[in-house]
């Protein structure tokens, strides 16, 4: 496939799309899930990308989270079908690291227990692994645990996750399905061959980052045709793609850093023009992208980017 060559950030003049049929079924925007604010974010996000997660991101999640001896971290694993095993996984690596960390696995309809918001009340970092985001999202959706992680966040914790935790960060959130020409209904495909309105499922996601949208496995999974479909039908939300052990850190002043070892790369049409809605082709000018490297940092609000070894 055709790759981008482009090194920095930079904005592309046009951009030709692929015709293709629309879909029956539109998908409007999701709305946001996440509870109202009550008091300035004081917490950090670390959204990584999939993949094995190098030592130290590791490392720095548990540091952010207070560090060895203070870190008392939530592990939520439903996004999984062995959640048992991976989060004694994780809790076995975050605790060798110093955290004294435990694991919560919960369906949706004991999300409310008083039990289970009185254990997240204590955290100073919240993990969620990978799998399927689609469950994770709908066990956390509107409920009293998920106010109280956005409470710990907004108190200083830090939020993390990857691969399918990282996808739920967003207030709309890709669940991986798409609506292909004649199928009403959105199925699971690893392949998005192509750009165009109508074709990638979005629901709610948890609500932590907000006026963008996270897709994972990025650059790895080359998935630059699912992320340009969503952000050129949603010209107002960052498309922010994260490579495998790569990290997006959030910090409490809404500036973005790149950790890891690979790059995000991140398209923005807040300044595009694109065709009408009345065309069947989806295309658009003018979007500006930008491949940030590990060391790279980003001003989400006015687009500019700071780059390792340039000036």
């Amino acid at each position: 496939m055709r790759r981008f060559p482009i090194a920095h950030a930079c904005s592309i003049a046009s951009l030709v799309t692929l015709a293709s049929l629309l879909s029956p079924i539109g998908v409007s925007q999701a709305q946001s899930s996440r509870p109202t604010a009550t008091s300035p974010v004081r917490g950090t996000l670390l959204i990584v990308g999939g993949g094995t997660q190098p030592d130290e991101l590791v490392r720095h999640f548990v540091d952010l989270a207070g560090g060895p001896g203070k870190a008392r971290i939530a592990i939520l694993p439903m996004a999984t079908e062995d959640a048992a095993a991976t989060g004694a996984e994780k809790e076995a690596q975050l605790d060798s690291l110093g955290a004294d960390s435990f694991v919560l696995n919960f369906s949706r309809d004991r999300a409310d227990d008083d039990s289970l918001v009185r254990k997240l009340s204590t955290v100073t970092g919240v993990w969620f692994p990978g799998g399927d985001q689609s469950p994770l999202a709908a066990s956390l959706r509107g409920s009293a645990a998920l106010r109280a992680i956005h409470e710990r966040y907004r108190a200083g914790a830090v939020v993390g996750g990857t691969s399918a935790g990282a996808a739920v960060m967003s207030d709309s959130m890709i669940t991986g399905n798409q609506y292909l020409p004649g199928v009403s209904t959105a199925v699971d495909s690893p392949y998005f061959a192509r750009i165009a309105r109508h074709s990638v499922e979005i629901v709610p996601g948890l609500g932590f980052l907000h006026n963008a949208i996270v897709d994972q496995h990025f650059i790895r999974r080359q998935r630059e045709n699912r992320l340009f479909s969503v952000v050129l039908e949603r010209p107002q939300l960052l498309g922010v793609g994260i490579d495998e052990g790569t990290a997006l850190q959030v910090t409490p002043d809404g500036k973005w850093m790149v950790l890891g070892k690979s790059a995000i790369i991140i398209l923005d049409a807040r300044g595009s023009r694109i065709t009408s809605s009345l065309q069947p082709i989806l295309g658009a000018a003018s979007v500006r992208l930008s491949v940030l490297p590990a060391g790279s940092t980003y001003d989400p609000g006015s687009g500019e980017a700071t780059l390792p070894g340039t000036h």
